[in-house]
């Protein structure tokens, strides 16, 4: 059992939680609609089940956004990567570290600490954690799904799913999701459907089989669980009523199984360590898969079906009603992990229901999230190489054989492909603005070279199979707001897209990988946050920055917002590491040649440190 200890006692009212609660599991989704659809709260990772990011707050705004300040700011007593963002309802705040996954609770009244719960867990995990300890955030049940109080779902390193109480920090209960001891661990965060607790999986790198969990948020028992490769009845497939949206057929009979050579989809990847969004109306959760077991192409021919997948399900059920794979068979290590975001977009003069998907292969899908039928499919950074365009008529990548890893055979170098394995975007959330139509997406400008080795499959260690080296992209770049700051060499770009077209509206240049979520407000203001530790404002219509302020640590986490008392605030976690910052948050700055598939991003040192701190921002009281 998980230690917890309880740094200050509870204080009743100190959370506006009771006044939405309403008996009964059939009401579960409409009580966390209710508190996403009041701006003064953020109850989830995307803000609401759309996953766009956006709030409704317009006290901020681009006429007086310059003068924000840090209102308040408190240290997580944690160092390594800071992904993810705070929760807010009501009065209270709940954040979480990565590694050991401490989540803290917080009285907004007055900033101080109701409880923190701090797991114990065994340090051997860390280890199989590929690409730091992050963690990308908590999720937040009402009392109608968690069976009478409400909870804070945790999702920790080690597998382990725990309901803690909202108001204590008391473990309600825990379940383990996987087996660190073959691989599998968990850096994403879980979304509440209706009852049910929706989680992934972590660890292609280590051939785990990828697979979505749905839990209840009662007691942790299991719904369902759906694998991403495998056997129909177990990947929760039916061969004639789940549609390959690539052609819009159905997928047939081992459609997975038939991609495979022998038993190699055991150990196949297609791992579930990124987000999830939701449709109340369709009842469709929506999530990608990962890239195959192992990076070496040579060694699983076929399309490796469904890794490299966007997968739409029955949130009740889990069956998937469609499925897109977007890079059969992945040479390059392009997860399709990064967010679904969903938004009513015009296209040809018709209201679509559409998901958005900023892909790491460079490439931005547009699709019906209904259908799946493919709308729209554009490069979002012109550097990309890899594949000249999606053909439209098959939903496959057009690739380039000088970048084929595969063609290149074993232990050949294949030079300059870009993007590098972490993609155009990782999983770095974008945000979504129906005032302005806009996309905002931040980005990675980095290319590689990679060079795929055999490798055997032994349960519990390293199944890569290549070797990376990455460096800046070419200088290229659209619609820079910023033509002097375009022309230096970088590692990144923030960029507006319009995903009804496929195209750039403008582009900010920045030196270093943009590795936070994106936030965007009614008052036409989006916030970023940089790996140097600055937290960024620009005006959402032309890129035009507004205000900026250097934080205590580079900052990978999502800026999330809120209202108390009549004040907009935002805020955000600042800690550098992840993929992008592990050089540093490692003590790996020094190893320039070894960094290649971890990060080699030399040279952090002198911009920033490391640190774990929330800092909230909101503008001058009178």
């Amino acid at each position: 059992m998980s230690n917890w200890s309880a740094s200050k006692v509870w204080k009743p009212g100190v959370v506006a939680l009771a006044a939405f609660a309403v008996s009964g599991t059939a009401f579960g989704n409409s009580e966390l609609m209710k508190l996403s659809q009041d701006p003064a709260n953020f109850p989830m990772w995307g803000g609401n089940y759309t996953g766009n990011r956006y709030s409704e707050l317009d006290q901020i705004n681009t006429e007086n956004a310059s003068t924000l300040a840090p209102a308040w700011t408190m240290s997580t007593g944690v160092l390594r990567g800071h992904e993810g963002g705070p929760l807010v309802v009501g009065d209270t705040m709940w954040i979480a570290t990565p590694f050991p996954n401490k989540v803290i609770s917080i009285d907004l009244t007055d900033q101080s600490i109701n409880w923190t719960y701090e797991p114990t867990q065994d340090p051997k995990v860390i280890p199989v954690m590929c690409c730091d300890t992050v963690y990308r955030g908590l999720a937040y049940a009402p009392s109608s799904a968690s069976g009478g109080k409400p909870a804070i779902i945790l999702q920790q390193a080690d597998t382990k799913l725990v309901s803690l109480d909202a108001a204590t920090g008391k473990v309600n209960w825990s379940i383990k999701n996987g087996d660190p001891s073959k691989g599998q661990t968990n850096t994403n965060a879980p979304l509440v459907i209706k009852d049910k607790v929706i989680t992934g999986i972590s660890g292609g790198e280590f051939g785990v089989r990828g697979y979505a969990s749905a839990y209840s948020a009662k007691n942790g028992k299991m719904v369902w669980r759906a694998y991403s490769t495998g056997p129909d009845e177990s990947m929760l497939m039916d061969p004639e009523t789940t549609i390959d949206a690539a052609t819009m057929e159905p997928v047939g009979e081992d459609s997975s199984l038939k991609t495979w050579e022998g038993d190699q989809w055991k150990i196949g990847g297609g791992t579930t360590w990124g987000w999830f969004s939701y449709d109340p109306k369709l009842n469709l959760v929506y999530y990608g898969t990962g890239n195959p077991s192992t990076w070496n192409p040579n060694q699983r021919p076929g399309d490796n079906k469904w890794s490299m997948t966007i997968m739409a399900r029955d949130a009740d059920t889990g069956m998937a009603k469609w499925v897109y794979q977007m890079t059969p068979h992945d040479e390059w290590d392009y997860d399709g992990v990064n967010e679904k975001i969903l938004a009513d977009l015009e296209i040809d003069g018709e209201t679509v229901p559409a998901v958005v998907h900023f892909d790491r292969s460079g490439f931005a899908y547009t699709q019906n999230r209904e259908t799946g039928e493919l709308l729209v499919a554009e490069k979002y950074d012109p550097a990309v190489n890899w594949a000249t365009e999606i053909d439209m008529e098959t939903g496959r990548p057009v690739t380039v054989e000088r970048y084929s890893t595969e063609a290149a055979g074993e232990d050949t170098n294949v030079t300059n492909i870009c993007p590098a394995a972490l993609g155009s975007k990782d999983q770095q959330p974008a945000a979504y603005s129906p005032k302005t139509g806009l996309f905002y997406v931040p980005t990675n400008h980095i290319c590689m070279d990679y060079e795929p080795y055999k490798v055997e499959y032994v349960a519990g260690q390293p199944y890569v199979g290549a070797t990376l080296s990455m460096f800046p992209g070419p200088n290229v770049i659209t619609n820079p707001v910023n033509a002097d700051e375009a022309k230096q060499p970088r590692l990144g770009t923030f960029i507006a897209w319009d995903a009804t077209t496929g195209k750039i509206k403008w582009s900010i240049a920045e030196p270093f990988a943009v590795w936070s979520g994106a936030l965007v407000t009614a008052g036409d203001v989006v916030f970023y946050g940089t790996l140097e530790g600055y937290l960024k404002a620009v005006d959402a219509n032309s890129g035009e920055e507004l205000y900026e302020f250097k934080t205590p640590s580079g900052i990978i986490g999502n800026i999330n917002t809120w209202e108390r008392d009549g004040r907009q605030y935002v805020g955000v976690l600042s800690g550098v590491g992840g993929w992008a910052g592990i050089g540093m948050a490692a003590g790996l700055e020094g190893d320039t040649e070894g960094l290649g598939a971890v990060g080699a991003f030399a040279g952090l040192v002198g911009h920033t440190q490391l640190g774990g701190v929330l800092t909230v921002f909101a503008l001058p009281e009178g």
